[in-house]
């Protein structure tokens, strides 16, 4: 954790001083613009490029973060359900998650978000490099037990811890007197108290 910090903090020194509470996307544009060389950022991101008429591979590269290689951290687009006692309700539900699930649907969806279909068994040729790359990398990871849901995207913690590691982190960041030592304890704190 504490070499994790420390990296996190040198890449400070790579970011402009209007980078606190920028939006992700008006980030991407600045990458775009070629007002930036690089985001850390999901795939949606992609999306944005696409949008932009950009071209993977020509105009963009879409490559793990350093030190990452092996590893996958998802989140996932969910659609929840009530339970209904109607059992037309209950059916057009049913038709709802077919629909959803269907490969019509994920790939249409997943190659205008830019993100890789939740079906594992699709057929990737209208795919560009950077989603066929990330097919390839969650399978990997997922036969190796690598697969990391994201703590920023309420897939691994409590909304209350994940507000907990947000403050620390962000904290960190912008506060060069909050040592590695003081985030590493403060981290530890959080998470015994928000289990």
């Amino acid at each position: 954790m504490r070499q994790a910090l420390e990296t996190f903090r040198r890449l400070r020194r790579y970011t402009d001083p209007g980078s606190p509470g920028r939006d992700w996307n008006l980030t991407t544009a600045l990458v775009m613009d070629g007002r930036a060389a690089f985001q850390l950022m999901g795939d949606w991101a992609k999306g944005e490029f696409l949008a932009a008429g950009k071209v993977p591979g020509r105009d963009f590269l879409c490559v793990p973060a350093p030190g990452t290689a092996g590893a996958f951290s998802f989140n996932i687009d969910s659609f929840a359900m009530f339970h209904l006692k109607s059992p037309d309700a209950q059916k057009a539900q049913g038709y709802l998650a077919s629909a959803l699930m269907g490969q019509e649907f994920q790939e249409a969806f997943n190659l205008a978000k830019g993100s890789i279909p939740a079906r594992l068994n699709m057929k990737m040729d209208r795919f560009d490099a950077c989603g066929k790359a990330s097919a390839r990398d969650f399978a990997a990871a997922a036969k190796g037990a690598r697969l990391v849901p994201s703590i920023s995207h309420g897939m691994a913690v409590s909304p209350a811890l994940e507000g907990a590691i947000k403050d620390i982190v962000s904290r960190y960041w912008n506060d060069d007197r909050f040592t590695t030592a003081a985030a590493v304890k403060a981290l530890q704190e959080a998470m015994q108290s928000k289990k």
